[in-house]
């Protein structure tokens, strides 16, 4: 019954992306090279104008990433105000006049070149879109697709001469790999927007999200699931591993994943009653966030609406494995903890001079083999 739960509230909950409907309406391509470097800037004078089959590729190639990545979102910030931001103003120019987005896309690319003053930066090109038909939190909205292209790879053409095959060696984009890309949702306008983004070359992410885009996590309901569960993990590593075994750690990581897929809505005091079985730990929780809190940003925070998605993208990301130094693997299963509870004890062996576990059953069950 939990597991149908657990899939029922995923399904009908939690605020998600659906992409398979989305549209590239209008694109301008440009290309932006390293300042620092004193490479060109080249802005396109007019639109890109797609046909049926460039569009096609251009979706897989903008959106794939879009449909993998786990869902973090951001928001336009600035210190001083969010005016300042030179994205926010453009932003709110396109989503009032989509017919503008190609001049839109002139500034967004000077912006990302005045950004591009350091030497590790890869030139490229960078594709502004206006995109319609995206399914965000189940209402249909609009978005600018910002993506740039910076790697080249080789590959091989042939030429027919005469008798003879000749092969060319030429340089491409991988299209099934973009370098880097944003979403902004034509959604919380007044917050600065509701923004995805996505980077393959990790060398550079602080000049993508900081410098040119100038993002703030946005601390929403699947923010508050994701790191409060990350908390949890390093708390059963931290403290509830050294305090009693393997088996606990596992145990109390089973409670805490299934408490957040039965309920809608958090509320700390519920939780730590319902998921440390240890009175003795409470404490030691309340202190580790104490300690710990501000590093995952919850340490104001003891209630929210639980994002089920983030709780589906926990329970596959925990391990629940017990690892013994015999090459033997206990997996305990996060559907039913009560089981490992119930049907697994652990003991010493005075004998052999080594902990066992005891595991309970009435039969075998047949089941995939890997």
């Amino acid at each position: 019954m939990l597991r149908l739960i657990s899939i029922l509230k995923t399904q009908i909950l939690y605020p998600m992306i659906n992409l398979y409907g989305a549209q590239i309406e209008r694109i301008s391509i440009h290309k932006v090279g390293n300042k620092n470097k004193s490479e060109s800037l080249f802005i396109s004078a007019a639109p890109h104008h797609l046909n049926d089959e460039t569009t096609g590729l251009l979706k897989e190639y903008f959106f794939k990433p879009f449909r993998e990545k786990e869902e973090s979102y951001y928001q336009l910030s600035h210190e001083a105000d969010l005016s300042f931001n030179p994205l926010y103003e453009i932003a709110q120019s396109v989503f009032s006049e989509p017919a503008g987005v190609h001049e839109a896309s002139a500034k967004i690319a000077k912006h990302l070149y005045d950004q591009s003053n350091h030497p590790h930066i890869k030139s490229g090109e960078l594709y502004v879109a206006y995109i319609s038909g995206i399914l965000l939190d189940n209402v249909k909205t609009d978005a600018i697709g910002i993506f740039k292209s910076e790697l080249k790879q080789d590959f091989i053409q042939f030429e027919e001469q005469q008798d003879a095959l000749e092969i060319l060696v030429q340089q491409g984009i991988n299209i099934n790999k973009l370098d880097k890309g944003c979403l902004l949702f034509n959604t919380q306008a007044e917050e600065g927007y509701k923004i995805l983004s996505v980077d393959s070359n990790r060398y550079d992410t602080k000049y993508w999200l900081e410098q040119f885009l100038g993002v703030a996590v946005l601390t929403d309901n699947n923010f508050y699931t994701k790191n409060y569960l990350k908390f949890c993990q390093n708390f059963a590593k931290d403290v509830v591993l050294p305090a009693e075994d393997k088996q606990q750690e596992v145990l109390f990581m089973n409670r805490a994943v299934n408490h957040f897929a039965k309920n809608n809505a958090f509320e700390e005091t519920n939780f730590m009653n319902e998921v440390i079985d240890n009175p003795a730990l409470i404490p030691e929780f309340k202190h580790y966030k104490v300690e710990k809190g501000p590093k995952y940003s919850i340490e104001d925070v003891s209630n929210f609406d639980i994002a089920n998605k983030a709780v589906s993208q926990a329970r596959k990301s925990i391990k629940n494995v017990i690892q013994l130094d015999t090459n033997i693997q206990i997996k305990m299963d996060f559907i039913n903890p009560e089981s490992a509870d119930k049907f697994v004890e652990k003991g010493w062996d005075e004998e052999k001079g080594m902990y066992y576990y005891l595991v309970y059953f009435n039969k075998e069950q047949k089941g995939p083999t890997n």
